[in-house]
């Protein structure tokens, strides 16, 4: 299919995009906007082509470096279901004081490793699962019906701002007058080659 981007046409886009920055300090940035924002939409595909959203908190990042989300779910739920029928997802984040926003294109993996699960489990989470008073389903930990869903991203995309709040209503007004391209923030991708050359010094 041919592509219908054009850098001419779309001088925004053209304007916005920083590829100069170095992946360790993208992931900095992006921990910061995750961060910020803390809940996330979690989009998977049923087997009827439909996409489904649902909003989702990822676990705190466990290294300056990590790329992957993890998010605790009940596997009795019907995202695992999707999951199992296309296991591409998308992750994105948007924070509205800032227009931060953030968008995840990956894999999603589905763990019920205990000790992956202890590492990074929190006695809050139980309010989610519950105590059913049957012994096994106690909404701990060690209850079945918990698995952590891991989105292994392809690549990561994400907007930052790099003006106030002021600053971008100003020069967006002023470029509406002049004809101007207002460019408040900057666009930066973390491509597949950036997320494994991270990941396996991460592992080193």
């Amino acid at each position: 299919m041919t592509s219908t981007a054009h850098p001419n046409l779309d001088p925004y886009t053209s304007k916005a995009e920083n590829n100069s920055v170095s992946p360790q300090e993208k992931i900095k940035d992006l921990h910061e906007i995750i961060k910020s924002v803390s809940t996330g939409m979690l989009t998977t595909r049923a087997s009827s082509g439909c996409m489904h959203s649902r909003a989702m908190v990822p676990t705190s990042p466990q290294s300056d470096i990590q790329t992957s989300l993890y998010f605790f779910a009940n596997k009795a739920s019907h995202k695992f279901d999707e999951i199992d029928n296309d296991s591409h997802v998308n992750v994105s984040f948007c924070d509205p004081k800032t227009s931060n926003w953030v968008s995840y294109a990956g894999i999603a993996k589905i763990s019920q490793d205990r000790e992956l699960i202890k590492k990074h489990w929190h006695a809050g989470l139980s309010a989610w699962f519950g105590d059913l008073k049957d012994g096994v389903h106690k909404g701990d930990e060690h209850d079945p019906r918990v698995a952590l869903i891991e989105v292994e991203p392809n690549e990561i995309r994400y907007w930052i701002a790099t003006k106030g709040s002021v600053g971008r209503v100003l020069e967006t007004g002023y470029n509406a007058l002049t004809g101007g391209v207002s460019v408040p923030g900057e666009l930066r991708t973390i491509t597949t080659s950036e997320i494994q050359l991270t990941q396996g010094l991460h592992k080193k």
